[in-house]
């Protein structure tokens, strides 16, 4: 009789039986595992190369385009001195070339046309000035001493209930206020140093772009032809095309926001005059200049109004004031501008706030002034490539014409030419 231990299994004869099964981890092992991810093709790694490539190829042209554009950004704001004269005197040739080009076509020589003009308008500009100079100098006295009222209401509120503020906090908050000024003193007169020399170089810059626009409304039919004599024979149509095209744009803003900014003054200042607010004239025109800022213009010329408003005939007079305001820039947000827009360059209000932010960011007042006019004209030269790119003809003007470069050693003139109707293409 044999004795069985504890614990220990009987052992199996050799043969008798199947072998014993295999632990579980090596079962788990064996096993195959499985996916329900498909499996990889034979061109998945060409693919993957070509792809790589492509990628490598695109990401140093995009590193080559941003260094381009950095290095014309530099080179521009070294030149930025010549070019604002020039863009400014493009700007106001845009407005002065209408009654010019009456002028030429009725027989004026240019160079008389372009003076009788350029001094007509100075003659206006100048009278402008002359007639609000003594308005607002007799009434800055009178808001000097209201605002000096207002402020001692001011003081007189925080005094009282819900504050109850101690005089001699108030005079300590007030004695503090002026230990800063007085520590800054310094500070303060470096900034009054420098706005004065801008507001030299900015007289300097407005005579330069005032003679520039003398001789661009004088020889301005003559640049086309001879920015397109720069270039070859297929590129001169392009370049009178886009010139063509960037005059049209400039000319628009110009009188797109001349016409809002009219409506804008014309509405606010008759709300200003029922209400009888001081500086009535000076504030029309400030909205009115304030127009040719999109959307920021608008708001600070607004604040201005309504600021004054308060000051001189109470919070009251100050909320009509505002809502006199918000009411004329609804009537132009929701009326005027749909309607000018449609033969306009069409920007998303987007665009118009991000051109304003960065121009003003980059160039101060004229940087926000020009910031819409350079986005208007960067959006005119993308959409002209992309339809030359699509073959859509952008060179075809609306009324079916097309810009011909012709000349010999003599000179070279532009001329317009009829395109056939089974050569145009639609417009985008």
């Amino acid at each position: 009789m044999k004795l069985r231990l504890p614990g220990r299994k009987p052992a199996v004869p050799r043969g008798d039986s199947a072998p014993l099964p295999e632990p579980a981890s090596r079962q788990d092992d064996a096993a195959p595992a499985v996916s329900t991810a498909p499996a990889p093709s034979d061109g998945r790694g060409p693919k993957m190369q070509r792809a790589l490539r492509a990628l490598a190829t695109t990401s140093g042209q995009l590193l080559l385009i941003l260094a381009a554009v950095t290095v014309l950004g530099y080179v521009l704001g070294k030149l930025w001195v010549i070019l604002l004269p020039i863009v400014l005197g493009l700007l106001i040739a845009t407005v002065l070339w209408p009654p010019t080009r009456f002028l030429r076509s009725h027989g004026t020589p240019p160079a008389l046309a372009a003076a009788a003009v350029l001094l007509s308008f100075l003659a206006i500009f100048g009278g402008i000035i002359a007639a609000i100079a003594p308005q607002v100098a007799d009434q800055v006295t009178e808001l000097a001493d209201q605002a000096t009222a207002g402020l001692e209401d001011v003081q007189e509120w925080v005094q009282g209930p819900p504050l109850n503020l101690g005089e001699d906090q108030v005079g300590n908050a007030v004695d503090s206020v002026i230990d800063s000024i007085q520590g800054n003193a310094q500070n303060i007169a470096g900034y009054a140093v420098t706005g004065v020399s801008a507001v030299g170089n900015g007289l300097i810059n407005l005579v330069l772009a005032l003679l520039l626009c003398f001789f661009f409304l004088k020889d301005g039919p003559r640049w086309v032809p001879w920015l397109s004599a720069q270039t070859g024979p297929k590129a001169a149509r392009h370049v009178a095309a886009l010139s063509y095209k960037t005059w049209a744009t400039l000319s628009e803003f110009i009188r797109q926001q001349a016409l809002v900014g009219f409506v804008d003054a014309l509405f606010i200042g008759v709300g200003l005059w029922i209400l009888d607010v001081p500086l009535v004239l000076p504030l029309a025109i400030l909205t009115f200049f304030g127009a040719f800022i999109p959307i920021i213009g608008a708001f600070v010329a607004g604040a201005f109004a309504v600021l004054i408003a308060l000051v001189d005939q109470g919070f009251t007079t100050a909320l009509i004031v505002l809502g006199i305001v918000l009411l004329v820039q609804q009537l132009e947000g929701n009326v005027l501008q749909p309607i000018i827009q449609g033969r306009g360059f069409n920007l998303h209000a987007a665009v118009v706030i991000l051109a304003v932010t960065a121009g003003s960011s980059l160039a101060g007042i004229i940087g926000a002034f020009l910031g819409v006019p350079v986005a208007a004209l960067i959006a005119v030269v993308y959409r002209y490539v992309r339809d030359e790119l699509d073959g859509r003809s952008p060179e075809v003007a609306d009324d079916g014409t097309r810009a011909r470069v012709d000349g010999d050693d003599s000179g070279v003139g532009v001329t317009h030419e009829q395109v056939a109707p089974a050569a145009e293409s639609p417009k985008s």
